[in-house]
């Protein structure tokens, strides 16, 4: 992948890269995604999202399905609070995320034996994001085959599309994450799927944790479809078919001066929320990313 050493790559990428004004409208569309922080009901999310400096959040929707009589009062605190939800996620069922190969097995909508579950949660999901008026929920999908010939593809196909129908019936846009498959592989799903309202949720480092190619060349491969964006880093494993590490944003090999740029090219337009799935610092960890984007967006 030609990717070198993460720290020095990334220092040297924010001292000498300048950025083009065009990244500086992403200064205001920073958020955080809710689940990162594991809180355990609305009041302490908030008191992260402080701590942070963020006021714009990506809910988790599985803690208002789950949870109801915990999560059904957030809309009323948010709004005391001044905190904003601009998009949503949900989970599928039953998804192993131990190794790839337990995660290609269970991800997403691929196992036959979650689907009719999957099914019915999104069926509440979408109800859930409609009522918090919200227009953009993401998801994974699961691994998407290469080849479409393949009868998984055609499978996989059917399912993504009656969960976008479902979406579209509310006036929701339903993204797919990144990473578990190769730009040109989720460009050719994407072109076979052809559902107006299905777009791409970026994450540079599930292509990095994945070992699915340079983040900043998939990005130019399906920069059009991109509604959503993860600000998370990572570095590649040394370890053939083995997971990559996540670390903090800023000290991994994501080129951001580059990988910004490119999204201004793209016309990006909407949110770029901090996604952090490791560590036990992960209120700090974000607010020292938030700290590293806002320094450079500033310099452009």
């Amino acid at each position: 992948m030609g990717l070198k050493s993460a720290v020095p790559e990334a220092i040297l990428a924010t001292t000498l890269m300048k950025l083009p004004d065009t990244t500086k409208p992403f200064l205001s569309r920073l958020g955080v995604c809710s689940w990162s922080l594991q809180p355990a009901n609305p009041a302490q999310l908030v008191q992260q999202l402080k701590e942070i400096g963020l006021s714009r959040v990506q809910l988790d929707l599985d803690p208002f399905r789950e949870q109801p009589g915990v999560w059904d009062a957030a809309p009323e605190l948010f709004a005391r609070e001044g905190i904003t939800p601009v998009s949503g996620m949900f989970r599928c069922v039953g998804e192993d995320y131990t190794t790839l190969e337990t995660i290609r097995i269970t991800g997403g909508l691929v196992p036959d034996s979650t689907w009719e579950q999957n099914w019915a949660n999104a069926q509440t999901t979408v109800k859930t994001a409609a009522r918090l008026g919200l227009k953009y929920v993401m998801f994974h999908a699961g691994f998407l085959p290469h080849d479409p010939k393949d009868p998984s593809f055609a499978k996989l196909i059917k399912r993504v599309r009656e969960v976008a129908r479902l979406f579209a019936g509310h006036g929701l846009t339903l993204g797919c994450e990144t990473g578990q498959e190769t730009a040109p592989a989720l460009q050719e799903f994407l072109q076979h799927l052809d559902e107006p309202n299905v777009c791409v949720n970026f994450d540079p480092a599930n292509m990095l944790l994945y070992n699915n190619g340079d983040p900043v060349e998939a990005l130019r491969v399906v920069g059009g479809w991109v509604k959503g964006v993860h600000v998370k880093d990572a570095l590649v494993t040394r370890v053939p078919g083995t997971w990559g590490e996540e670390v903090t944003v800023g000290t991994g090999q994501v080129n951001w001066p580059a990988f910004l740029t490119a999204l201004a090219d793209a016309n990006f337009p909407g949110w770029l929320c901090f996604e952090r799935e490791a560590g036990n610092q992960r209120v700090a960890d974000i607010r020292a990313g938030r700290l590293f984007i806002e320094n450079l967006l500033r310099g452009a």
